[in-house]
């Protein structure tokens, strides 16, 4: 293939690719959202449940055991679906507060988001911080009102939140037809039809739509017609109409009815989808400069995740293709430090389940086997380097010695601790004082401390106590600060992995002292990027 042939391959590839993720806050429906789009694109036969009810199958995107069992998503998930000769990669993220971090480094390899938001309960606090995420990477948000078929808030009230909370104009492309608890159908506001959905058993099935002319909708529904006609129609007067421009400005976001548990809506949102979230494009490396799509392959490691092939105990580092074709076989380069990385084992996740991918064009996921190379946020590249930014770590908040109950068991102990800092399950920390037998977990929540003990025994076989410490704030130092700190009541510094001195302290009034008495030693933030 000759060059020119290859770039507007890669170009024409690129265009039909739409990369999202899924944001809310826990129980708005997020994973339900998923499993629905995946039934609507066909990539299954029958929609599952978060909790199994009703003799239902359990959802694609929350695959282990503790997802199961708890009825939330604890870790990210990868899905490629296949929609109007467009690919759409869709990133399913935790909703979990404690589960942020991973997130956060999802959104960094999207580029665009579905903000859910539950009907009856309006913007939540998990909701408006990954909101704030979006905004910050200029990320196209796309809202969608879910549970509509139950009781829940006014729509235009809902409305006015999101313009006052979010600072966003939502622009609705739909519009309900009978208040929440009530969700007969929608008004499409780019066609003036009538979308009248009819519920499946269960929801596990696609729901039947039909559409209708306002004047057989008017017939058909009667106030019910006539009240969401009267309410579009004072949007357009307001000016809450689409806009392109602006929805990719960051400035409105376009607006969707749905029930994501009966598939009421989920069509309108593929369309949309497809129709209007951006196409990859050219991205920025570590220093500013626009890595085009047409260049040579590059790609950024955003997520490691272990444990998903219980036959083999092996790992997979998700990379999204930045710029040209990934080819499996290849050998690229780890930035990071300039060795030679070979991609034999590539693979494409589709939740739990893999299959062998051969070519990754930009916009794409894919999962490299075994690749204990990698960490996460390392780029790879081919022909001239680059290097992409770096992916946020968050300040812990909580910590808790790690220690193994059985001393036989150590050879898998260490393993596991190994395994879970390089997924960034937790941050371990260390000291020459504790030594290696007694690393320091740290979490921004303490459910990462619940999923760090239950795979240290279930995938490791290496059980481990937790022995929670004292302390409460985490800060950046350096080396020749360390004696100050740790003469310190109730302070100590420990070593991350990455080399990075943190600072640990038991409550912020400890750490006013400490300033207060040493100004001249340096603490910085560990911030979010």
């Amino acid at each position: 293939m000759s060059q020119t042939a290859e770039r507007v391959d890669v170009a024409t590839e690129a265009a039909r690719r739409r990369t999202f993720a899924v944001i809310s806050h826990p129980d708005a429906g997020k994973s339900t959202l998923t499993e629905a789009l995946a039934l609507h694109t066909h990539a299954i036969a029958e929609a599952g449940h978060v909790n199994g009810k009703a003799g239902r199958r359990r959802t694609v995107s929350d695959w282990m055991d503790m997802e199961q069992a708890r009825g939330i998503s604890i870790t990210s998930a990868s899905l490629q679906l296949d929609y109007r000769d467009t690919v759409l990669n869709l990133l399913d993220t935790p909703g979990h507060a404690d589960f942020s971090e991973d997130t956060y480094r999802v959104l960094a390899a999207v580029d665009a988001a579905v903000m859910l938001v539950d009907a009856a309960k309006g913007l939540e606090p998990q909701t408006m911080k990954l909101f704030a995420v979006c905004k910050h990477r200029g990320i196209p948000i796309i809202t969608v009102i879910n549970k509509w078929d139950r009781p829940g808030r006014d729509a235009l009230a809902l409305m006015d939140e999101i313009a006052e909370r979010t600072g966003l104009t939502p622009t609705p492309l739909t519009w309900p037809v009978g208040i929440a608890g009530d969700f007969r159908g929608v008004l499409d506001r780019r066609t003036g039809e009538y979308v009248r959905f009819t519920a499946t058993a269960g929801g596990a099935h696609i729901a039947p739509e039909e559409r209708l002319d306002p004047a057989t909708a008017a017939a058909r529904e009667g106030d019910a017609w006539d009240v969401a006609a009267e309410e579009s129609d004072l949007l357009h007067v307001s000016g809450a109409d689409h806009d392109d421009a602006t929805f990719l400005a960051g400035i409105s976001t376009p607006l969707l009815f749905a029930s994501a548990v009966r598939n009421f809506g989920v069509h309108a949102l593929l369309e949309v989808l497809v129709d209007l979230a951006p196409a990859p494009d050219a991205r920025p490396d570590v220093d500013g400069d626009p890595r085009e799509i047409t260049e040579p392959f590059s790609a950024f490691v955003f997520k490691m995740q272990a444990g998903m092939d219980t036959a083999h105990r092996d790992r997979l580092a998700f990379v999204r293709v930045c710029s040209g074709v990934f080819e499996r076989g290849s050998v690229v380069t780890i930035a990071r430090t300039g060795r030679p990385f070979a991609t034999k084992y590539a693979q494409q996740a589709f939740g739990r389940e893999r299959t062998v991918v051969d070519l990754a064009y930009p916009g794409d996921v894919v999962g490299l086997v075994n690749a204990t190379d990698l960490r996460v946020g390392d780029t790879l590249h081919d022909g001239r380097r680059v290097e992409f930014p770096p992916l946020p770590t968050f300040a812990p908040e909580h910590f808790a010695v790690a220690r193994a109950v059985d001393p036989s068991r150590y050879k898998q102990f260490r393993r596991g601790i190994a395994q879970l800092d390089a997924e960034g399950v937790v941050q371990i920390l260390r000291s020459d004082l504790r030594g290696e037998q007694a690393p320091v977990f740290a979490a921004v929540g303490p459910m990462q401390f619940e999923v760090a003990q239950h795979r240290m025994a279930t995938e490791f076989n290496a059980p481990i106590r937790l022995e929670q410490l004292g302390y409460s704030t985490a800060l950046r130092t350096e080396r020749a600060w360390v004696p100050a700190i740790d003469a310190q009541l109730g302070a100590e510094v420990l070593e991350r992995t990455d080399g990075q001195l943190l600072a640990l302290f038991a409550d912020r009034w400890r750490l006013q002292t400490f300033r207060r008495n040493n100004p001249e030693v340096v603490l910085t933030p560990l911030v979010a990027a």
